[in-house]
């Protein structure tokens, strides 16, 4: 069993930054696909953003694509997430996500989730 904890949102104006980070525990932290989803308000959960286990490969949702960055660091157990020039439509509850294959992360296949962190940007 996997467990997954969310840090770093907060309040922020637009054009911004924020950096998500996730501490996962419990598993072999390498041997996972590691991804950011959100919710916002009225809204379904929507992909964001992925890494392979190696972190060789990296994917975004377009519309944060450009402004986002995934990392990990396996040595850490930890993935991150930096949020630049952030919108008021990037406000949402950040989910960290796990699924030992990305291609179904990507497409909302996720075997872990964290508790969720909100971030919030003001215009």
């Amino acid at each position: 069993q996997v467990q997954l904890v969310e840090s770093g949102g907060g309040l922020v104006q637009a054009g911004g930054s924020l950096r998500l980070s996730c501490a996962a525990s419990g598993g072999t932290f390498s041997r996972y696909a590691m991804g950011w989803f959100r919710q916002a308000p009225g809204k379904e959960r929507e992909f964001v953003s992925a890494i392979t286990w190696s972190g060789a490969y990296t994917y975004y949702a377009d519309s944060v694509k450009g402004r986002f960055t995934i990392s990990r660091d396996n040595a850490k157990n930890t993935v991150y997430l930096q949020m630049n020039s952030l919108k008021p439509e990037d406000t949402a509850v950040y989910y960290c996500a796990a699924h030992k294959e990305s291609y179904r992360l990507r497409v909302g296949v996720v075997d872990y989730w964290g508790q969720g962190t909100q971030v919030t940007v003001s215009s």
